[in-house]
């Protein structure tokens, strides 16, 4: 018989503290609703007492989401645990996730405890989770560097404590396969009561072995593993959430356990992760990327012709990749894209909401001739960022290039409602724009990326523009996409701004 391998997303959380990769309230909304018609099993939304923001999209997602688990985290003290409990409560299921570091450095240096406070703190801790939640998760934080003899200890006495979920994370992408794998089993073996609790597992992917280390522990025993939708994620990222499922999916031969995610909801839900966050996919990358299924040899094209298996170990239809897709125009009527935006998994919370949408939509309808899945997820994402960040706007830019000449920028910005005008001379035109804006607001922020990506094929292709801003060691990402590239990074600019302007301080926790 196959078991269950329970899928735990933390796009929401772990995800999130990838640099700049801060989500509103709205936009976690989407991906939780995402997240659910992928049939994730555990959605971890966030960390509640990281901020009031925070603490607001938990308790959003665990309102709106019915058919998945709602997880808050918390560090291992009466207030974090409170507050997850309070944000999960409107949940149809929901969990707390507590954790507290287990290895000798981390003690020592970090938390400045005995190891058996450490563990009196845990126990405390995850008495507590019980009394307010009954699904309760507990991670010894580091556990890749921790001591074997210990780990059983206080392992042992959180599951006594009520713990149904044993999360181990390999922190700092430490460890290698085989070593975790190993150390699964150890654990497992050794704990008297490791039969109360789900074994489960959480890489990063610092030394590029997040996904073999989390495949090792599943056929060593473990039975939930946690991971991120394009394997987003703090570093070097986490274990992708696409990759686990669909290698655990495609070798059913060796693995003796399935997930019951919906596997067709994949590449939307990769798509809306890489819309909201401003990370593109890299070409190449599995499953999601948009080479994944591409084949240039003439050698693998004639054999794929002939037979798909012989280069194609699954097909591109069953991860949501689609080569019948409704291409709308600007003939196209607004049922029509209604209709489509639902097939694409975008609610929009009224009327008033899609018309905006709509408006938007015909206005693209004019600069391109055919309007594909790519550029509606940007509108929406587009719209919502309009609606949100109010602050600085975009009203006009004339841009100006001349072989020979010093390309120069003119701007028009909204602050608060006053428009302001200002033009720069730039080595570029998105240079030039950038200066004319820093000219009206004087944020001091350093450029730490520029990237260029573009979201259809074609010369008339929407740019996605994502900058990178850094201001008194705090990162954000602003995105916006247009057909003219200088006016998608103005507006990926702005909104990079806008979220300096307006985002609170937040706590990440190492996990």
């Amino acid at each position: 018989m196959t078991d269950r391998l329970i899928i735990f997303d933390t796009t929401m959380r772990d995800g999130e503290q990838s640099p700049g990769a801060s989500m509103t309230r709205e936009e976690k909304l989407r991906i939780g609703k995402q997240l659910e018609r992928m049939r994730v099993d555990v959605i971890e939304a966030g960390f509640p007492a990281a901020s009031n923001g925070d603490f607001e999209s938990v308790r959003a997602v665990a309102q709106s989401v019915k058919d998945s688990v709602v997880c808050g985290l918390a560090r291992a003290n009466d207030s974090d645990v409170r507050r997850a409990g309070e944000a999960v409560k409107p949940a149809n299921a929901s969990r707390i996730h507590t954790f507290i570091a287990t290895s000798p450095v981390h003690m020592e240096r970090k938390l400045r405890m005995t190891p058996e406070q450490v563990i009196e703190q845990a126990v405390n801790s995850v008495k507590l989770a019980r009394s307010l939640c009954e699904d309760v998760e507990f991670s010894p934080e580091d556990a890749g560097r921790s001591e074997i003899d210990y780990l059983c200890k206080i392992l042992e006495a959180v599951i006594d404590a009520g713990a149904r979920t044993i999360n181990i994370p390999d922190t700092v992408g430490y460890t290698m396969p085989e070593q975790f794998a190993s150390m699964i089993r150890q654990l497992r073996e050794r704990i008297p009561n490791s039969d109360k609790a789900v074994w489960s597992v959480h890489c990063h992917n610092d030394l590029g072995v997040a996904v073999a280390n989390s495949l090792a522990a599943v056929m060593a025993g473990v039975r939930q593993v946690e991971c991120t939708v394009n394997g987003l994620g703090e570093r070097a990222g986490n274990a992708s959430l696409e990759e686990i499922v669909m290698a655990v999916r495609t070798r059913q031969d060796f693995f003796k356990c399935d997930t019951r995610i919906d596997t067709t909801q994949i590449v939307p839900a990769s798509k809306l992760v890489a819309a909201i966050t401003g990370f593109p996919v890299q070409p190449n990358k599995a499953i999601v990327g948009a080479n994944a299924f591409a084949h240039e040899s003439g050698i693998h094209q004639d054999g794929v012709l002939k037979h798909r298996e012989t280069y194609e170990i699954m097909r591109a239809e069953d991860v949501g990749w689609s080569t019948n897709k409704l291409v709308l125009g600007k003939h196209s009527g607004r049922n029509a894209f209604r209709q489509r935006l639902s097939e694409l998994g975008v609610e929009l919370d009224s009327e008033e909401a899609l018309n905006a949408v709509f408006a938007r939509f015909k206005e693209l309808a004019d600069k391109k001739h055919e309007i594909f899945d790519e550029d509606l997820i940007m509108l929406v994402s587009d719209d919502t960022l309009d609606q949100e960040n109010e602050h600085f706007k975009l009203v006009s830019i004339q841009a100006q290039l001349e072989t020979g000449e010093t390309p120069l920028a003119r701007v028009v910005i909204s602050e608060d409602g006053n428009e302001k005008k200002a033009e720069a001379h730039g080595s570029g035109q998105v240079d030039a724009t950038f200066k004319a804006i820093e000219s009206i607001v004087s944020s001091g922020a350093d450029l730490q990326l520029f990237s260029v990506n573009a979201i259809t094929s074609g010369t008339d292709s929407q740019g996605e523009v994502s900058v990178r801003l850094s201001k008194s060691g705090r990162v954000v990402n602003g995105h916006g996409a247009d057909t003219d590239i200088v006016i998608a990074s103005a507006k990926a600019y702005l909104n990079a701004l806008n979220k300096l302007q307006a985002g609170p301080e937040r706590l990440n926790p190492q996990l």
